[in-house]
């Protein structure tokens, strides 16, 4: 953004089972004057909302066409699958694909896992979404293997779901379009990726602060009282020493004066008779 332009709000698009609710609470706490206007779209046409500039970003599953469209993994989810109560697979804690073997496995039109071979029975027909599959595991028809988020979003009380150990995964991702990384864009990368407020990208960086200036010592007669008379010869009169001792006075005891004097009286030259 250049000038006065500001943005009437910030569009974040959401494919189902993501929840942004946490990221649209620090939005909103860190740009209180910009509106966020959630935009839900299936996974089929979240690319095609933002490049058409229906949102200025959006959480996605990847894999993300990255010629025109900029993106950063997030998180991967555990992919369970979605079987009734009373199922079998109910019992265990964790099943394989081979353990489905004998099962009809939906493949919804709008399903998220990239799959090398699908697993289990093909249905007649394909379910035109993961919700009416979910329609036809709660009718006893078959099963329906999604990333975890889903089975929760579609959650029913005559169904469950078990992690599938040798499933592909679902990633979700940030997305945008890589011709308009605005400086919004850039402060909800941030919120995502956990930068703190007080983070300097996309920001003026704080000008240093001047250091104090250090006083001088005083130097002169008026040094040694100044440091309360550490730096002196001891107290002002008192004849005595930085060391304690009397001054005048050598290590024996004696007068300080030089051997050869000691006769002398007075300071007075001895007469010649």
């Amino acid at each position: 953004m250049t000038g006065s332009e500001v943005p009437h709000s910030f569009r974040l698009a959401y494919v189902p089972g993501v929840t942004p609710s946490k990221w649209v609470r620090i939005w909103n706490e860190r740009l209180p004057d910009v509106p966020l206007t959630l935009v839900a779209v299936s996974p089929t046409e979240a690319f095609g909302v933002l490049r058409a500039g229906g949102a200025d970003a959006g959480f996605v599953r990847l894999p993300v066409d990255r010629t025109d469209l900029s993106a950063i993994p997030l998180y991967t989810e555990t992919t369970v699958v979605v079987v009734p109560k009373d199922h079998l697979v109910a019992a265990a804690e964790e099943v394989s694909l081979e353990d489905l073997a004998d099962e009809i496995v939906f493949h919804p039109l709008d399903d998220t896992l990239e799959w090398e071979q699908l697993p289990g029975k093909p249905a007649i027909e394909r379910p035109a979404t993961t919700a009416d599959a979910i329609e036809l595991v709660a009718a006893g028809v078959g099963v329906l293997v999604v990333p975890q988020s889903l089975a929760r979003l579609h959650h029913r009380k005559d169904l469950t779901y078990r992690p599938v150990s040798d499933a592909p995964a679902s990633r979700v991702a940030l997305s945008w379009p890589q011709e308009e990384t605005t400086d919004l864009v850039e402060e909800f990368i941030g919120i995502v990726r956990g930068r703190t407020v007080n983070s300097t990208r996309g920001r003026a960086p704080t000008p240093p602060q001047p250091k104090a200036k250090r006083k001088r010592p005083e130097t002169g007669a008026g040094a040694g009282a100044g440091a309360g008379g550490k730096a002196g010869s001891g107290r002002a009169g008192s004849g005595r020493s930085t060391s304690g001792k009397p001054a005048g006075k050598n290590a024996r005891g004696g007068s300080g004066a030089p051997k050869g004097a000691k006769g002398s009286k007075g300071g007075k030259p001895r007469r010649r008779p």
